[in-house]
């Protein structure tokens, strides 16, 4: 079910699924995207983990943080979306993307909460990054990019996401599109893109190098995921993700862009499956939501 909640006075968009006495598992999406693209991983592991997937803070149909859009403030968002639903008990992670430096700063800040981490085609292992996300920290061009609605915008985006085009489906962009119109979305994404990079060096190392320094201290089981064919952010970034995290569990996938999650779910799932049996949380039962 997908319904809107109020967290700490805004307004909080989410979709809930399954049985409250699973393991949870939150699952983050990425820059300009919205909750969405874990629509397959929903169908896939329904009747397996309670299913949490947020469109971030500004994103999607969500409100904006008052803290901003930088990648603290949509971590603490998700943190505090967790306490309005009443879990105290470490949850698994898994981001997509920016989701995946979100995911990082949520266990940075709160490590209570977070059992284990899957990062798929994370952001944080490197200054490398499309373009396109690079136009986005040009101070004025930037902010008209994100906030001016556009369908062959909305078409190059979505064809750059996936190897296969295929998936580049009509009701994908149309969807695309329908965020691109919600005014808070383009602002949070210029924000965000600001405050990670700029258009010339990429994605800045400072915080980068802070987030691993941090996370180092409270490391928790983890699996970094990349398609060899990821056009957004490169493939070459995993192998920083093993230097950084040389105890995490990595899958180079062929034939496969920056979203395993739709492009192969049933391999993307599977995988993951795997990995969190033998991660296990204990589950235990969670106050009704709000």
């Amino acid at each position: 079910m997908i319904r809107s909640i109020p967290v700490n006075g805004r307004w909080v968009r989410v979709r809930v699924s399954g049985d409250e006495a699973l393991p949870t598992l939150l699952l983050l999406h990425g820059i300009t995207r919205s909750l969405e693209d874990w629509d397959p991983t929903f169908e896939a592991l329904e009747g397996e983990y309670w299913l949490i997937a947020p469109d971030l803070s500004g994103y999607g149909w969500s409100a904006p943080h008052p803290d901003g859009a930088g990648l603290a403030a949509l971590a603490r968002g998700v943190a505090e979306l967790l306490d309005s639903l009443s879990i105290t008990e470490p949850v698994h992670v898994a981001g997509n993307s920016l989701g995946g430096a979100v995911a990082m700063t949520l266990l940075a800040q709160r490590p209570e909460l977070v059992a284990s981490m899957t990062l798929v085609d994370p952001a944080g292992f490197g200054k490398e990054v499309t373009p396109l996300l690079r136009l986005l920290g040009i101070p004025v061009l930037g902010k008209l990019i994100a906030t001016t609605a556009s369908r062959p915008g909305a078409i190059v985006q979505e064809r750059l996401i996936f190897a296969d085009k295929s998936f580049a489906t009509r009701a994908r962009i149309d969807h695309a599109m329908a965020i691109a119109r919600e005014t808070d979305a383009g602002l949070t994404a210029w924000k965000t893109a600001d405050s990670l990079g700029s258009v010339l060096r990429g994605v800045r190392q400072d915080w980068r190098d802070e987030l691993h320094r941090t996370i180092a201290k409270t490391p928790r089981p983890t699996m970094v995921l990349w398609g060899d064919a990821d056009r957004v952010l490169p493939p070459s970034q995993l192998d920083n993700a093993r230097k950084l995290m040389p105890h995490a569990e990595t899958h180079l996938i062929p034939g496969v862009g920056h979203m395993p999650q739709i492009e192969c779910t049933r391999e993307f799932a599977a995988l993951l499956t795997s990995f969190l049996q033998r991660n296990p949380v204990a589950a235990s039962p969670k106050a009704a939501s709000q």
